[in-house]
């Protein structure tokens, strides 16, 4: 049977970078132009809250919390990339396959998602600057072309063409907080934004399930322990430092979108500008070049965004069907590109499905497939990242010597269990501000219901594994190992309260 190729990232050398470089690639996985651009007027959009930029620091703060457990115990699992692998060495391998079927998705969800947000994009783009018109819904199907063919093709973008698009996306979102806090309407910078009182008032379900959906790549630090100086520290460090600097760059940018188009109208603003917001501000304010310039590179965000997200979901179907818990065909590689070709076809099967079935229904690709997608990702997202700080508390209540402190092995992943078990209960009860007026009205329970519905089926097949193909069962999850060598974290000793 093949190898398993490397985890879905940034090509990284083994034990070069250090805190700083990690933490910039984990911050250009996240891909801040693609929220700020696209999720964010979004946001405003379909929820008609202004507390959006409060929403990203509260998400911050939990985010930093769960990140503590997180990277403690990537440092004894076989593969710290996999949400699935903490749950099979914290809380079973029955868990583990519910996650993994959850993962499945989840991060299908937020990829296909992204075909509404580029057909907008592209749409607009052409029709302002060539005068060439058409259905938003072709210019998906070009770029569900070019992501299916480099799918096929094992195309990874390299760690340096990541960096570059993350300095020019940074570089227009400091014009973009400048120069609207330098005009901002009516004359006077307005803290609406960041009054935590707004947030409760409308529409909070919708910006916390777009705001978490934002955020996803950040967590993806302990995927490249072996390619850091000191994984025990460096890691941990780098995820802390990603966390906090897309967290604030989102709240600064969602604060400064308001602040320039004023509090009361940047709903009404951002519900006809769409994904062009960003550039009407720029234009407005910096010049039309500047404002072209940055349309195009949120374009080419997005699509980078959906070739990474195409080739995650395509190795997480490759891992299931290499441990034989789904179809074994799916653990097939390309004999010259080592490419999981079995896994990105039925990816891009899937999302040409998708893409139609919203295209033929004549739904928005912002409000119904960007935002609805969206949705159903953050749900499956909340409940993968809660299973993975409960299986944290799990993995270290069961090992008799840890160099982890008390706040790393209980406290934090406890906190952070609450705080997200929080985050996903007000998504699932207040689902409905997602979806635009007039949309049935199933589809309020129906699309919040399918993360939770993989998860059973997942526990379902796990349970079945377990006795009728214990061999099978017994892989799931890679099992534990020892840390990777590193020196303890600071404030760390061990632990002598275990259990023997």
């Amino acid at each position: 049977m093949p190898t398993e190729p490397p985890v879905p990232g940034i090509p990284l050398h083994p034990g070069r970078f250090g805190t700083g470089r990690l933490a910039l690639f984990v911050a250009a996985t996240a891909g801040p132009l693609t929220a700020v651009g696209g999720t964010i007027p979004v946001m405003y959009a379909v929820s008609g809250n202004v507390g959006a930029a409060f929403c990203f620091l509260v998400l911050t703060v939990v985010l930093g919390v769960f990140a503590v457990g997180y990277a403690a115990m990537g440092r004894y699992v076989p593969n710290p990339g996999s949400s699935h692998s903490y749950i099979a060495n914290g809380l079973g391998r029955a868990g583990a396959v519910g996650a993994a079927f959850v993962a499945l998705v989840a991060y299908n969800a937020i990829q296909i998602s992204l075909y509404g947000l580029i057909g907008a994009i592209l749409g607009e783009f052409a029709a302002d600057e060539f005068a060439v018109e058409l259905d938003w819904w072709i210019w998906a199907l070009l770029a569900w072309a070019v992501v299916g063919v480099l799918g096929l093709r094992k195309l990874d973008l390299s760690g340096t063409v990541l960096l570059v698009l993350l300095v020019l996306e940074l570089l227009v979102l400091t014009a973009l907080v400048a120069l609207a806090l330098d005009n901002p309407a009516g004359a006077s910078v307005s803290a609406t934004g960041l009054d935590p009182a707004n947030l409760p008032v409308a529409g909070l379900g919708a910006v916390l399930a777009l705001a978490v959906a934002a955020f996803v790549g950040v967590e993806s630090g302990p995927a490249y322990r072996g390619q850091v100086r000191d994984p025990g520290r460096t890691v941990a460090r780098a995820t802390y430092l990603a966390i906090v600097g897309v967290g604030a760059s989102y709240a600064l940018c969602a604060w400064a979108l308001a602040v320039a188009t004023g509090p009361d109208n940047t709903a009404t603003v951002a519900a006809v500008a769409g994904p062009g917001l960003v550039a009407d501000v720029l234009a407005r304010h910096g010049g039309v070049a500047l404002a072209v310039a940055a349309q195009a590179l949120l374009a080419t965000a997005v699509l980078a965004a959906l070739l990474a997200g195409h080739n995650t979901v395509a190795r997480q179907l490759y891992a299931l069907g290499f441990e034989r818990v789904l179809p074994a065909r799916l653990g097939r590689v390309g004999v010259r590109t080592g490419a999981p070709v079995a896994g990105s076809l039925v990816q891009t099967g899937l999302a040409l499905a998708v893409l139609l079935g919203f295209a033929a229904a004549g739904r928005d690709p912002l409000t119904d497939l960007f935002a609805w997608l969206s949705g159903v990702g953050a749900v499956g997202v909340l409940v993968l990242l809660t299973l993975t700080s409960v299986a944290v508390v799990g993995f270290f209540n069961g090992r008799t010597v840890t160099v982890e402190s008390r706040w790393q092995r209980l406290i934090a992943p406890t906190l952070a269990t609450m705080g997200l078990s929080v985050v996903l209960v007000v998504v699932l009860a207040d689902f409905g501000t997602l979806l635009a007026p007039g949309t049935p009205a199933y589809l309020r329970a129906l699309l919040p219901a399918l993360p939770v519905l993989a998860v059973l089926i997942g526990l379902l097949r796990g349970i079945a594994l377990r006795s009728m193909q214990p061999d099978v069962y017994a892989g799931i999850g890679g099992g534990t190992r020892e840390p990777v060598p590193a020196s303890p974290p600071v404030g760390a000793v061990p632990r002598a309260d275990a259990k023997a």
